[in-house]
């Protein structure tokens, strides 16, 4: 493992460099039972029930953006953490850092579009907190979330549970939150608005596991995009996992913005999008379940642990590695 530098990238989160902080610093000094699942969310057995908990900070720039706001994106990536733990969302926190001069208009949208966000989601704001700092120092609004969701079924998806032979499912399209947040803070104008994908992913989450599907692993594509998701689960798991770009859907206005942007539409974060790793028996009730937009995109296998390989539409096989850092800063 790479030492961790003495001076921290601006804009980690997400890639390498993550990966190496959370294990040279924050598992040695916090290491126990609970965080070593290392899943989205701590699996906690309260003896006559299993809950799920999870925290999370959003730090968005811009506030507002094509399809959501730093309100909804704290709710709904709070709420996937914990489906994608198998665990039904039930309430949430919220930490306020505010910066001096928000105006208050902006403070009221941010937090009725959360109230918005919640009621769809199924769950309940029930404490929180609000901190000013000066001016300048805080981006105009940070959100720290927690969340509470109850497991309702045997099933713990986990990492661990992935065995080679398992299929990997991808429940539609990828980069369009990454590439949404671009647009506005940069000024950019594509031929085709693109929206983010922002939404929660609780109910298909509870569709696979209420029609009795063994789900092994599950996890939401957020900060490093598909390509970091694919990486941390064969990292946790200790198998390869192959895919098949072809079978990955990016919009033709997600790609086309992406190579103008010099971006892997592959590593660009997600906020609705998620991967579901289960046994080939169960593939077609899953893709059934999840409909149209859901593919299968490639497999578990035996070979290197650790290990994500990509073969593009020519059949050409490549690594598919983190990368040290994020493409895009301060997304979600």
């Amino acid at each position: 493992m790479a030492d961790v530098p003495n001076v921290l990238l601006a804009h980690g989160g997400g890639g390498r460099l993550m990966n190496e902080l959370i294990e040279s610093v924050f598992l040695p000094a916090f290491g126990n039972p609970l965080l070593d699942q290392r899943n989205d969310s701590a699996v906690i057995d309260l003896g006559d029930r299993r809950i799920a908990f999870t925290t999370d900070s959003y730090v968005v720039r811009p506030l507002f953006f094509p399809g959501g706001d730093i309100g909804t994106l704290a709710v709904n990536g709070t709420v996937n953490d914990l489906a994608m733990c198998g665990a039904r969302p039930r309430w949430l926190s919220a930490g306020f850092i505010i910066e001096e001069g928000l105006p208050m208009e902006t403070l009221r949208r941010v937090v009725q579009s959360m109230q918005h966000a919640a009621a769809t989601a199924g769950v309940q704001l029930v404490t929180g907190d609000t901190k000013v700092v000066d001016k300048g120092k805080g981006d105009g609004l940070f959100i720290n979330t927690a969340g509470i969701g109850v497991i309702e079924h045997p099933a713990a998806p986990a990492p661990a549970h992935v065995v080679p032979g398992d299929v990997v499912v991808l429940s539609g399209d990828i980069g369009r939150h990454g590439i949404a947040i671009m647009s506005v803070r940069e000024g950019l104008q594509f031929e085709s608005a693109i929206e983010s994908d922002c939404a929660p992913l609780a109910a298909p989450v509870m569709a696979l596991l209420e029609h009795g599907l063994q789900i092994h692993c599950l996890r939401d594509l957020t900060r490093g995009g598909l390509a970091s998701g694919l990486n941390e689960i064969a990292m946790a798991a200790g198998v390869q996992l192959d895919i098949d770009e072809s079978a990955v859907a990016v919009r033709d206005e997600v790609r086309g913005a992406c190579e103008l942007l010099g971006l892997d539409p592959l590593y660009v974060a997600n906020e609705g999008r998620f991967i579901a790793i289960l046994p080939p028996a169960d593939l077609p009730r899953a893709l059934d379940v999840l409909g149209s937009d859901a593919r299968c995109i490639g497999a578990a296998g035996d070979g290197t642990a650790g290990l994500v390989t990509l073969k593009n539409r020519l059949g050409v096989a490549r690594v598919l590695d983190l990368l040290s850092g994020e493409q895009l800063p301060r997304i979600c």
